[in-house]
């Protein structure tokens, strides 16, 4: 009798295909909260800016194919996202009505936090609703092909630099609500240890941490702020940056708008050069350290 197939579904954020999307997509970010003309028209800007759509669902799609690729005809891997389609609940519907009953679920954001993480979580307990057995990969930051792909990348991109060896590197990620850390949120710690350990296969002798992209409101939010930060620098005579956006895992908003467009422009009034590593999109490394956290996660629970 043939093994049962064990699903995965490999889960993002989602973003809109077309600017007409972009206020449907909005008002699934914000739960129903409906979204000011002004904020509405300076987001459909910023898609207008990197091609008229996020590229997120085809990226992901072809990481789940390579997924698929390596683990072979004993998994199914599916693709869901948290504020557009395909929507998690529609995929775990289907998930079910394909017949199978065991599911693993990886969020393709590598470093955990409750509130990011997290939420992917109870989305998908939620969905599910005991119709299968589940797992969640809570986090994968210290997988050594994910660690090894940002630095080739690092490697790749110092480069680019007539003085490599003066290039000050900043590690970033997403930042979130100060708020997380007064429930010893690991967050933080996930991204500086993976930074860590990508420095030390780069062979940097330094870097820095910022964060990136926090969002518009009154709160305090994670920092130091990679903008900030690449000022500071600056003023202090650095002519040369390079950013590593480790939070990240393959293009979208956050990199080509928040990294290629407004930070490009600060280097420019700063009279820097800057540059940062090309995401990993579908490497074959990030592929195989996703896959074998899936099948790792499937064997803890003796379902391969």
């Amino acid at each position: 009798m043939a093994a049962e197939r064990v699903a995965v579904l490999l889960m993002a954020y989602g973003g809109p295909e077309s600017l007409d999307e972009v206020e449907p997509y909005l008002l699934d970010v914000r739960g129903g909260r409906p979204t000011s003309p002004q904020f509405l028209q300076e987001i459909k800007e910023r898609y207008a800016l990197i091609g008229g759509r996020s590229p997120l669902r085809r990226l992901t799609e072809a990481q789940a194919a390579g997924v698929q690729r390596a683990l072979g005809e004993r998994f199914a891997v599916y693709v869901g996202m948290r504020h557009w389609q395909p929507y998690i609940r529609d995929v775990v519907a289907r998930v079910a009505a394909e017949g199978h009953r065991r599911l693993v679920g990886v969020v393709l954001a590598p470093h955990y936090s409750a509130m990011s993480v997290g939420a992917y979580e109870k989305q998908l307990l939620d969905a599910v609703a005991g119709r299968l057995e589940t797992t969640l990969v809570r986090s994968w930051a210290d997988h050594p092909k994910f660690l090894d792909a940002v630095a080739g990348r690092v490697v790749q991109a110092l480069q680019r630099f007539p003085s490599p060896g003066s290039v000050q590197v900043l590690f970033t990620a997403h930042s979130l609500p100060e708020r997380i850390l007064a429930s010893g949120d690991p967050y933080p710690n996930e991204l500086r240890v993976s930074a860590a350990a990508v420095a030390r296969r780069a062979g940097l002798g330094s870097w820095q941490f910022a964060f990136q992209s926090a969002g518009a409101t009154p709160e305090p939010w994670l920092g130091p702020e990679a903008g900030a930060v690449m000022t500071e620098l600056a003023g202090k005579g650095h002519k040369a940056f390079l950013i590593v956006p480790i939070g990240f895992v393959c293009d979208h908003v956050e990199v080509l708008y928040d990294v290629d467009i407004v930070y490009q422009a600060l280097a420019r009034r700063l009279g820097v050069q800057l540059e940062r590593t090309t995401s990993l999109n579908d490497d074959p490394l990030l592929v195989g350290a996703v896959a074998e956290v899936a099948r790792d996660a499937a064997l803890a629970r003796g379902w391969a």
